[in-house]
């Protein structure tokens, strides 16, 4: 190896999570380092928009942390864990107070109080917002310049490629390749995986570039459990341009619809008028569903946002949205804006407990890369941000707890691995026609035969090849997933079995790999308590 590095938490990943986590780790004592594909201001959290669903003291109407938790149940259509979503949303206040003390400024009213507004599947005004529309921005540069005035060690244009063990299976740290391609190793008894999304595994997304399944290659490789893949939550709404989405598109916050937009087809008809008793802000596996169908039906391959009624206001509130709109020539205020569904959100991921432990000793896991059993089959708009900034904090308070009581051992060896990779864009053209929003054990199991005969075996070399030998790891175990839940259930929706079983399969399906690199379910699954 050419290089090497030490610390106590070893924290992979600079979104909320990551970042939330380093923080709280060096206030307990430990020495951090945090590692980072891009740079410490990048990640999944610049790009949220809509804001941070919490139910604080003083909430209006008749909302309360109890509320919250039934319509985070509601939504997740039976497999949220009721434990985990009780702990981690009554963590909400103390998050947000949290990040004020950071130096995260929010929205307020004209009373100086936190300015609410309602999105889709919410029953409450709880969602706060910065910057109208950039609330992932401002809470991405408050956290990033805590971690610059507190000395936090980033390693930035560093990729994580593989984890390494010590005896008796622990996690030791990581071998990674700096931005020269030069490999490295980093020894730590505790690593936390805040990499983020799986966007990319499809040809349209709402992701940054960097949202390519690592942490869930890593955490499969190194033994852990994965849940609930089968579960991507697309976006209803993100901006169409001419030929169609590819790569990251603009997302259009679903806080438009909840100021009162609405979806029409190019004929001008209602999307959402008879498809649910909330219309436009029905949850967004409804909405998206809905959208791709009438984008089929019309020809189109999009509808429209019209968010006229909102006026002149839409520049000030939604700035991001107008930004986006105007560069496509479009004026939200006049006209109606062109809009298509993309993968948004992994609602599965590496299993964890509500403190981001994994089953694997020294591994812990925060933020859309973790499956804590918050979002079941559907998250719940704005959730996100507020489980990033807590299992973050949470997983690091975990890992103070474990390495008083553990000994540390140095990893047994450090070899640059050998993975099945395959094109990227052939990837995302089979994920995206055979396992979106509506799929079959057809198409399933083509896209499982397309993969497997055009892959290939490379070393780990660069950031590249670690991507695509982690996309391709990610996409064999969405798809495996998939097959195996014969049902449709929140953003998972098969065509050949459209009824939702409750019998059968109010659980959550558990995979991971055996000895000789093949995917096998982990047991019967996890079962999950009714909304």
């Amino acid at each position: 190896m050419s290089w090497e590095a030490a610390a106590d938490l070893l924290v992979i990943g600079t979104g909320v999570a990551g970042l939330s986590a380093a923080l709280r780790a060096r206030e307990l004592g430990l020495r951090v380092l945090v590692v980072s594909k891009d740079s410490v201001s990048a990640g999944n959290t610049a790009w949220a928009q809509g804001g941070i669903a919490v139910s604080c003291p003083g909430g209006t109407g008749d909302d309360s942390p109890a509320q919250h938790v039934a319509d985070t149940l509601a939504a997740g259509a039976g497999l949220c864990s009721r434990t985990a979503a009780e702990q981690i949303l009554s963590d909400g206040p103390r998050a947000i107070t949290r990040l004020q003390r950071f130096g995260a400024r929010f929205d307020t009213d004209a009373d100086g109080s936190l300015a609410r507004t309602r999105e889709g599947g919410h029953s409450a005004f709880r969602v706060i917002h910065a910057g109208g529309d950039a609330t992932g921005a401002e809470v991405q540069r408050a956290l990033s310049a805590a971690v610059r005035e507190d000395g936090i060690p980033v390693l930035e244009q560093h990729c994580a490629a593989e984890l390494l063990r010590a005896d008796g299976g622990r996690v030791a740290g990581a071998l990674a390749i700096d931005a020269q391609g030069r490999p490295g190793v980093l020894h730590a008894p505790a690593v936390l995986l805040a990499t983020g999304g799986l966007g990319h595994l499809y040809a349209a997304t709402s992701n940054p570039e960097g949202a390519t399944a690592d942490g869930i290659a890593l955490a499969l490789r190194a033994g852990a459990v994965v849940a609930d893949l089968e579960f991507v939550q697309f976006h209803p709404t993100v901006l169409y341009a001419p030929g169609g989405p590819r790569g990251r598109r603009p997302l259009v916050t679903e806080a438009v619809r909840g100021e009162g937009a609405v979806l029409v087809d190019v004929n001008g008809e209602r999307v959402m008028r008879g498809e649910h008793p909330l219309e436009d802000l029905a949850p967004r596996d409804v909405v998206a569903a809905a959208i791709t169908r009438r984008a089929a039906e019309t020809g189109a391959g999009h509808v429209y946002l019209d968010a006229t009624g909102i006026g002149a206001k839409f520049a000030d509130r939604f700035p991001t949205v107008h930004a986006a709109c105007q560069q496509i020539g479009v004026d939200p205020a006049r006209e109606p804006i062109p809009v298509a569904s993309a993968a948004h959100y992994a609602c599965g991921g590496v299993v964890t407990t509500a403190d981001g432990r994994t089953s694997v000793s020294g591994l812990y896991a925060a933020g859309e890369v973790a499956c804590t059993g918050l979002h079941g089959a559907n998250r719940l708009a704005s959730n996100s941000l507020l489980e990033g900034l807590v299992v973050g904090v949470r997983a690091a308070e975990a890992a103070a707890e474990d390495l008083r009581r553990e000994p540390r051992r140095r990893a047994v060896e450090a070899v640059l691995p050998a993975m099945p990779v395959v094109n990227r864009e052939l990837l995302q053209d089979t994920m995206s026609r055979w396992a979106g929003i509506g799929r079959d054990d057809r198409g399933l199991a083509e896209a499982q035969r397309t993969l497997e005969r055009s892959s290939v075996v490379r070393p780990l070399r660069t950031r590249q090849l670690v991507e695509d030998a982690a996309l391709l790891l990610t996409a064999r175990a969405l798809l495996t997933a998939a097959r195996i839940r014969t049902e449709s259930r929140g953003c998972h929706r098969r065509t050949d079995f459209p009824a939702t079983d409750d019998v059968a399969w109010r659980r959550s399906t558990s995979l991971r790999l055996d000895v000789s690199g093949q995917l096998i379910q982990s047991g019967t699954g996890i079962a999950r308590t009714a909304a």
